[in-house]
C-alpha cells in the first residue's frame, strides 16, 4: 500500500465560513460540533473519485460518501461508521486519508432513518429524538447493502476491513461480529457494556465468541463515559472468546478523553490520533485488508 504524506495528522488549509455549510453528504460540520477548533484537518481529493453516492437498501435510498483511488479496481473496503453527528467532513476526510493509501473507503449515512444528525445543535436532544431510535439490526442491514454496493463499484470484499468513532466504534465491533466477510475491525473508544433493549439487544463483550475478524479496540484513559474496567471487562471476554477475539487487541492511551481522534473538536490529542491512526493501517494491513 501506499504511504503518503497525508498519514501525518496536521493541518493542510485553514477552514472557512463555507466549510461550515452542508451541500451534500461529508460536505459542511455538524451543528452540535460549532465551533470547529483551527486544528481540523482536510485531505484533498487529487488524484481520487470522492464525493457521495445512493446506496440502495431494500427501496430505500441511503446516502454515504466515497473515496477511492480514480480509475482502480478491486480495491480493498473500508467502512468507516460515524459518530452520533452523521457523516459530516470530519467522516469524509477520514474516508479520503484512507483512499490516499488505496482504498475504497465508504461511510454511509446510518441515521437518515430517523432523522438529520447534523441539523441538531444540542446533542442530548440528537441522542434523545434520532439516534436512540436506531435499531442495531437496521444498522447491520444497512452495512451489508453497503458491503454488496462497494463490490459492485471498485471494490473487493474479500479484502473487507471496518472502522468506526464513538458510536461507530460500537458499531465496529457490533458488525465484525455480524459479517462473515470481516477480515479486521478497528474500533475507536466505542462503547463496551450496556443495557439489553429490543433495539440494542446485545453489546460487544457479549459477542467475542461471534467474531469474525479481530479487532483492535482504541481507548482513552481519560474517557469518563467509557469506565476503564469495562475495557478491562473486555479483555477478559476475548481472551475467551473466538479465534478472532483471541487476535484482538485493546489499547488504552493514559492521558486521553473521549474523542481524541477528532482533530475538529477541543478533545483532539496530537500525538494518541497520530498513534492510533500508524496502528489501524497496520492492523489492516497485517490481517488481510491491504
Amino acid at each position: 500500500m501506499q504511504n503518503p504524506e497525508f498519514d501525518s495528522l496536521t493541518p493542510t488549509r485553514a477552514f472557512t465560513r463555507r466549510d461550515f455549510v452542508r451541500t451534500s453528504v461529508g460536505s459542511g460540520f455538524a451543528a452540535a460540533v460549532l465551533p470547529v477548533t483551527a486544528q481540523a484537518i482536510r485531505t484533498d481529493s487529487a488524484g481520487l473519485t470522492a464525493g457521495d453516492v445512493t446506496i440502495m437498501v431494500g427501496d430505500f435510498k441511503m446516502p454515504a460518501y466515497r473515496a477511492m483511488p480514480a480509475g482502480k479496481t478491486s480495491l480493498p473496503v473500508v467502512l468507516v461508521i460515524s459518530e452520533i453527528f452523521g457523516v459530516h467532513e470530519y467522516i469524509a476526510d477520514v474516508a479520503r486519508r484512507f483512499a490516499k493509501r488505496g482504498y475504497l473507503a465508504i461511510a454511509p449515512e446510518l441515521f437518515v432513518r430517523q432523522g438529520d444528525a447534523q441539523s441538531y445543535g444540542e446533542i442530548a436532544k440528537l441522542i434523545a429524538e434520532v439516534i436512540s431510535k436506531v435499531p442495531d439490526a437496521q444498522v447491520m442491514g444497512d452495512l451489508d447493502a453497503t458491503v454488496a454496493w462497494a463490490s459492485a463499484n471498485g471494490g473487493n470484499a474479500s479484502k473487507l476491513g471496518v472502522t468506526g468513532f464513538c458510536w461507530g466504534g460500537r458499531i465496529t465491533w457490533l458488525f465484525s461480529a455480524h459479517s462473515p466477510a470481516v477480515k479486521a475491525g478497528v474500533a475507536w473508544y466505542g462503547r463496551l457494556v450496556g443495557t439489553a433493549s429490543g433495539l440494542t439487544p446485545k453489546h460487544p463483550v457479549e459477542l467475542t465468541t461471534a467474531l469474525n475478524g479481530p479487532v483492535l479496540g482504541l481507548y482513552g484513559g481519560q474517557d469518563s463515559g467509557i469506565p476503564l474496567d469495562t475495557v478491562d471487562k473486555m479483555k477478559a471476554a476475548l481472551a475467551s472468546g473466538s479465534a478472532a477475539a483471541k487476535r484482538s487487541e485493546l489499547i488504552v492511551y493514559p492521558e486521553a478523553p473521549h474523542a481524541f481522534h477528532a482533530d475538529y473538536r477541543p478533545s483532539f490529542r496530537k500525538d494518541a490520533a497520530e498513534d492510533g491512526w500508524k496502528r489501524c493501517v497496520t492492523w489492516f494491513e497485517a490481517n488481510g485488508v491491504a
